[in-house]
């Protein structure tokens, strides 16, 4: 009973370490994490330049190796350390920690597609929960959750900026022609697009004196339209107050609990 009982301390301080910065050892967890994650993706960026693979290729091989070899220990302990280990595999972390894990197994197979490796630098995201520091975890995670409840006024509002693309460049495929650069209505509203969005590559402009009245007009509503979905994201964090530590349930793997849970929100499991 007592060997049963040192087995499950000593797995759940594994996961405390792993999944969680509360500790010290968790954080110095996550910052060689960091570290490691850096740089393998500097690595894969110094191999795509030529002249260096060709002179450290051999260094560069091994190196990725060690590191491919880290993070796949990493993933196998927190997948071993979790009660229910599928709730971390088709997590959005679980999911980018093996993506950017395999692509150097696969490059025995795929040739090249060890250069998939960059994915890794998605796991800096894992940046807010290393520094411990409450107004950045909690300003990502209000972020997060505006952006969901704003999702419906956006998506109206994205709709209403095709639709007046799609005006603005038929009425420029009409004003200026073909024999001005505006030769069918998608390369207009593709013009109208970049316009609007105040972007101006330059390689379609309007030449009469009214099609740059026009253009002048959706270049000042540009402005105007940019700022609308800011207000929007904007309204909705005012009305988000969350209060968010770094706790992940040794159970479900939940995360976002308050900073005095003691039991998961989601399955009622007791909290490191």
């Amino acid at each position: 009973m007592n060997q049963q009982n040192k087995k499950t301390s000593w797995k759940d301080k594994l996961h405390e370490i792993i999944y969680e910065a509360d500790t010290q050892q968790g954080k110095l967890f996550d910052v060689i994490l960091l570290f490691a994650i850096i740089t393998s993706v500097v690595l894969v960026i110094l191999e795509s330049v030529k002249s260096f693979d060709q002179k450290y290729h051999t260094l560069l091989n091994i190196a990725e190796w060690f590191i491919t070899i880290l993070f796949s220990a990493e993933y196998i302990l927190r997948v071993f350390t979790i009660k229910k280990p599928f709730k971390y595999i088709f997590s959005f972390y679980g999911i980018i920690d093996l993506l950017s894990t395999i692509p150097k197994y696969l490059s025995f197979v795929f040739v090249g597609s060890h250069h998939l490796i960059a994915l890794r630098a998605l796991r800096l995201l894992r940046v807010f929960r290393v520094l411990k520091l409450a107004r950045y975890i909690g300003a990502s995670n209000k972020l997060m959750v505006a952006l969901k409840a704003s999702r419906v006024k956006i998506s109206v509002f994205l709709y209403f900026v095709v639709i007046i693309c799609l005006i603005l460049g038929t009425l420029m495929y009409m004003i200026e022609g073909e024999e001005n650069g505006f030769t069918s209505i998608p390369r207009s509203v593709y013009w109208a697009i970049v316009t609007l969005t105040t972007v101006g590559y330059g390689d379609i402009a309007p030449q009469t004196a009214f099609g740059q009245l026009v253009a002048s007009a959706i270049m000042v509503l540009g402005y105007g339209i940019i700022a609308i979905p800011t207000g929007i994201v904007t309204a909705e964090m005012t009305k988000t107050n969350l209060d968010i530590n770094t706790q992940t349930c040794p159970n479900c793997a939940a995360e976002k609990h308050k900073d005095n849970a003691e039991f998961c929100y989601n399955c009622g499991h007791k909290l490191n």
